[in-house]
C-alpha cells in the first residue's frame, strides 16, 4: 500500500474577512465532497487570533492532490480575492510530483517556505474513527 500524500497550508487572512471566510468555507467543502471522491480528507481551521486559516488534506497518493489543485483552481483564485491576504507556510508530507512543487511555488509566492518530507516511514489511515 502506498502511504498517503498529506498537505497541510497555512494562509493570512485579509483584515476583517474571517466572518467572509467561515461563510466561503462550507461551500467550498460541499464542492469538494461531491466532486473529489478520492479526497480522504480536507479540513479547514482558523487560529485563535482570527488572523490565519489552516487547511489540512489528506489524499491517497500525489494524483489525488494533481487532480485536486485542477479542480479548486477557479475556487482558490476566488478565495485569494476575497478572503485570502496571502500563503504563510506550506508543508507537504510524501513524495510531491514537479508539477505539484511548480503550482505550489506559483501560488505561495517568493518567500514562503514549502517544507517536503517526503520519506514516508509508518503509520496508518483509517477511514473512519472507530467507537
Amino acid at each position: 500500500m502506498s502511504s498517503p500524500f498529506i498537505f497541510i497550508a497555512t494562509n493570512r487572512l485579509k483584515a476583517g474577512q474571517l466572518e467572509a471566510e467561515r461563510k466561503r468555507v462550507p461551500g467550498l467543502v460541499e464542492f469538494i465532497e461531491a466532486n473529489e471522491p478520492r479526497l480522504i480528507g480536507f479540513n479547514e481551521y482558523v487560529n485563535d487570533a482570527g488572523d490565519e486559516v489552516t487547511v489540512v488534506q489528506v489524499h491517497p497518493d500525489a494524483a489525488s492532490m494533481e487532480a485536486h489543485m485542477e479542480i479548486v483552481r477557479e475556487r482558490a483564485l476566488e478565495a485569494y480575492a476575497e478572503t485570502l491576504d496571502a500563503t504563510v507556510r506550506i508543508q507537504v508530507f510524501g513524495q510531491p510530483t514537479e508539477a505539484i512543487l511548480a503550482a505550489l511555488r506559483q501560488q505561495a509566492g517568493t518567500g514562503v517556505e514549502i517544507s517536503v518530507n517526503g520519506e514516508h516511514l509508518g503509520g496508518f489511515t483509517r477511514s473512519a474513527a472507530e467507537s
